[in-house]
């Protein structure tokens, strides 16, 4: 099957859909298909992808077409990637859109809908109430200016969670949701030898215990529940620091100057953004792992830290409840006192915590990996392709 993947960057600094669609891709490659990558990017974006995909399985099989940074002109018609798109689709077998709010993949979609060829789309949680209340005038508007056609015309809605297509009703999409979760190489988390690694990169933090927050430094994140929640873990465990990884995404600034204005400078530490071996190394390192979002489609972060067993602090709004139902963490609401009292559980007692990460693990190589969700993609795929040969039979009055 010749497959094509559409997102709008692969810098591994803008979140978990850049992180997966790459890792989609190569499993898929690995099952036997022509896997093409479409995305915008430039030297630097190119390098960090690089540095972060080094130990993914089979990513050399992809085919990647990078075109330029885009121009306001890119940004609005997206004339360059409909130019290489229309190359690209010949002999196409399915494309695959991850995001909604960029020109191209407005443009692989009509594209498509023009040849006939058959895609999906995945939102990544773009498209649940709290992410539509986000600058809701300018998504209005796209909706009307072909996005909404874009997400009609699909053959379905790839959902990530039971709880994301839930969330999508109220915009009363043509399309099926067919839920297919994220996932994550074993590979990737194999460890290297090197575990004080971590560590040397903050000489600060020494020998000490410390709770790991991994993702962009933005508001839905919840940094400031955060902030309040350490700080009634670090007067409960005087032996534990925090440590705060990800590119900062407009919140960082505020969450420093929180923890400064409550003491706690010296605890907490800032370690920018981590990737590949770095990202692994620290939460093999740490005592647990922590999200308090407002919003999440499904976590690359959690599953990883699962599958490194630690144990997950996160809120209800991750949409991962077997996180607590597996017994590998706690899922709480937006309250900074019980999701301090959560950590703390955790933090106090290391054999349990132990048993949790065991559990964690165990969740993850069942459910969650790369593997396994390519061959649920593909045959999704097959199964639209499928449909699509039966109707035209039937149509032409031809024996099945």
């Amino acid at each position: 099957m010749r497959i094509i993947h559409v997102i709008g960057s692969v810098d591994p600094a803008k979140g978990g859909p850049q992180a997966v669609v790459i890792r989609l891709a190569a499993a898929q490659a690995a099952l036997g298909h022509d896997v093409h990558l479409v995305s915008y990017g430039n030297p630097e974006i190119e390098k960090r992808a690089f540095l972060a995909a080094a130990a993914i399985p089979n990513s050399c099989k992809v085919q990647r077409h990078i075109l330029p940074m885009p121009t306001r002109t890119e940004r609005l018609f997206a004339p360059d990637a409909r130019r290489l798109l229309s190359r690209l689709l010949a002999g196409t077998d399915f494309v695959h859109l991850h995001g909604v709010w960029e020109a191209n993949l407005r443009t692989a979609a009509v594209l498509a809908r023009h040849r006939r060829i058959p895609y999906c789309v995945r939102p990544a949680g773009m498209l649940d109430v709290w992410s539509l209340k986000q600058k809701a005038w300018k998504k209005r508007l796209a909706l009307m200016a072909g996005y909404r056609r874009m997400l009609d015309g699909a053959a379905f809605i790839q959902a990530l969670n039971a709880d994301e297509a839930k969330l999508m009703e109220p915009l009363s999409l043509e399309p099926p949701s067919v839920v297919i979760p994220n996932g994550i190489f074993l590979e990737e988390l194999e460890p290297d030898g090197r575990s004080d690694a971590f560590r040397r990169r903050i000489p600060a933090l020494a020998s000490r215990r410390f709770v790991l927050f991994l993702s962009r430094l933005h508001y839905k994140k919840g940094l400031d529940i955060l902030a309040e929640a350490f700080a009634i873990v670090a007067a409960a465990c005087p032996d534990v620091d925090l440590v705060v990884a990800g590119p900062d995404d407009g919140a960082g600034k505020a969450f420093e100057q929180e923890i400064a204005a409550r003491g706690l400078a010296d605890r907490v530490h800032m370690a920018g953004p981590l990737y590949g071996r770095e990202k692994i190394r620290a939460m093999r390192d740490a005592e647990c792992f922590c999200l308090p979002s407002r919003q999440e489609g499904f976590s690359v972060a959690i599953t990883e830290a699962l599958a490194c067993g630690l144990p997950a602090v996160i809120t209800d709004a991750c949409h991962f409840p077997e996180v607590e139902s597996a017994g590998a963490g706690f899922v709480c609401g937006f309250d900074p006192a019980g999701i301090a009292e959560a950590l703390v559980t955790i933090l106090s007692d290391p054999e349990a915590a132990r048993a949790m990460g065991g559990r964690g693990r165990a969740l993850v190589r069942q459910h969650y990996t790369w593997p396994q969700i390519a061959q649920r993609t593909t045959e999704a795929y097959a199964e639209v392709l499928d449909a699509e040969r039966r109707l035209f039979t039937a149509r032409a009055g031809l024996p099945a």
